[in-house]
């Protein structure tokens, strides 16, 4: 009808948990301190594998990317959920949703190409030892984190342009706690097959080719593991994967159940905790995984707080 849509409205209301009011207050309070540590964890990250030269190797740059990632990630979303959850208003501007969406989909999209190269250093370094300090020099470090962020904010432009100039519903009430590409379908007023169909292309490039790549890559290892005579040397070569495959069935996990499982009423209702888990909650873990599971990165922990406590 007449005057119930437009192109470019001044705002969109994120209902997120609005149908929950009793979860907000604890919601608000939770992703708040998972928040302060997800910043901490992940700086502190940064900084370990910058101030020590020891850790100057592919896997701990290509770590170092991942935290920087995260703190980006989480930034983009979590304070614009923590001012909707504190209160009734719960608005976005128009131009704060098309940044949002812009940078969610950039480092999401970056991250799975990520993962993808950090798999690739482990699959060189346990399946080609003798040539792996040949085949993962300084440069092509640098040439593979640039093309998993430029290819990452590619993607992430095609998707912006092709969902925001859609007309839109003129209640312009997006049923999530953030600006997602489904969720912005939804209220389209017109046909959308082309735009879904187009999204069904984006998650197989960048969820399922990259995820087939890491498994591909596992599964060489876990053959050349297995040819390993020494126990205690088979230990050494998983444990060096294990905080990777953590992080990469979260992450995976995660994503294919939001955008790739099929839906249904039931997957539908809990969604936006599964973005939750994703968007909050593995950022903040990832630090914990590779600091837990990695004894360099915990006696370099240990020895930077020891010098800064002199």
């Amino acid at each position: 009808m007449k005057g119930t849509n437009v192109s470019h409205p001044a705002g969109f209301i994120l209902l997120g948990f609005s149908d929950q009011p009793q979860l907000e207050m604890f919601l608000l309070l939770v992703i708040s301190i998972i928040y302060i540590l997800t910043l901490m964890g992940n700086t502190a990250i940064i900084l370990i594998l910058y101030l020590n030269p020891k850790l100057h190797i592919p896997m701990y740059f290509f770590l170092s990317n991942l935290s920087f990632l995260d703190l980006c990630f989480t930034t983009s979303i979590v304070p614009q959920m923590l001012w909707n959850l504190k209160g009734p208003e719960k608005t976005i501007s128009y131009t704060g949703c098309v940044i949002q969406l812009y940078i969610v989909l950039g480092l999401g999209s970056t991250e799975c190409i990520l993962l993808t190269v950090m798999a690739y250093d482990r699959f060189n370094a346990i399946c080609r030892p003798l040539h792996y300090g040949v085949i993962m020099h300084p440069k092509l470090l640098w040439q593979l984190a640039a093309v998993a962020w430029i290819s990452g904010f590619v993607e992430a432009t095609v998707q912006t342009i092709l969902v925001f100039p859609l007309p839109l519903c003129s209640h312009h009430m997006v049923d999530d706690f953030m600006c997602e590409e489904p969720a912005l379908i939804k209220i389209a007023c017109v046909d959308t097959t082309f735009l879904e169909n187009e999204l069904s292309v984006a998650s197989v490039l960048y969820v399922v080719l990259p995820l087939g790549l890491v498994l591909v890559s596992y599964g060489c290892i876990v053959r050349s593991v297995l040819r390993i005579k020494s126990a205690e040397s088979r230990r050494k070569a998983f444990g060096t994967c294990g905080s990777h495959v953590i992080v990469v069935v979260l992450f995976f996990g995660t994503i294919i159940s939001v955008y790739i499982q099929p839906k249904s009423k039931h997957t539908q209702k809990h969604s936006k905790f599964l973005t939750l888990f994703y968007t909050v909650l593995i950022p903040s873990l990832n630090p914990l995984i590779y600091t837990l599971r990695n004894k360099e990165v915990k006696w370099a922990l240990l020895r930077l707080l020891l010098r800064d406590s002199k």
